[in-house]
């Protein structure tokens, strides 16, 4: 039986337009616009999942998306003390750690966690979700969805700043038999 996984990435909040680690913020005004005009875009699910912070959620509303669950596999990195900040400003305070962050998958954030636990979680999720078969649409932070194509592509966790994640955009994953299928993101509505 064929699963089917299409990882939706939150809309606009004010952390991403900083590119800074999520903060907990909720949709702007314009990510919460293009949100709406893209409800209905999304193919019939059999079950609807979310990471479990505000912007998926709220991207998830806004779509018209009633959420099943919102399972801890599908949180975003905890950044620990690195939340809300920027890679910048967290690299001006601590840029030993930020180093080693960035050149070793399995190095955690400060009171938070590694790439390596992000994709390791995100696996498991995603090889529970292979033998039941069906369609899932999850709305996922975009570490998640990085995490998600590195499990599919069977590519080692240093691949996971290789992909890119625009706002509101989507990955498809196809998955039997352990083995998953990957189609990268596209916009959910032109423009």
């Amino acid at each position: 039986m064929t699963s089917r996984v299409l990882l939706v990435s939150p809309a606009m909040t004010a952390s991403l337009r900083r590119a800074a680690f999520d903060d907990g913020d909720p949709l702007d005004a314009s990510g919460a616009a293009r949100a709406r005009a893209a409800a209905g875009s999304l193919p019939a699910a059999d079950a609807v999942a979310v990471s479990p912070g505000v912007r998926c959620r709220e991207t998830a509303e806004a779509l018209g998306l009633t959420v099943d669950d919102a399972p801890p596999e599908l949180a975003g990195l905890d950044a620990g003390r690195w939340r809300g900040r920027t890679l910048e400003e967290a690299g001006a305070a601590e840029p030993e750690a930020v180093g080693r962050w960035l050149a070793d998958p399995t190095a955690a954030t400060p009171g938070g966690e590694s790439v390596a636990d992000v994709c390791a979680r995100v696996a498991r999720w995603l090889d529970a979700l292979g033998p039941a078969g069906g369609r899932t649409v999850a709305v996922v932070e975009p570490e998640v969805v990085r995490a998600a194509a590195v499990h599919a592509t069977a590519a080692p966790p240093s691949a996971f700043w290789r992909f890119d994640v625009p706002p509101l955009t989507r990955t498809e994953l196809t998955g039997r038999a352990g083995r998953w299928n990957l189609r990268l993101g596209g916009p959910l509505i032109a423009g």
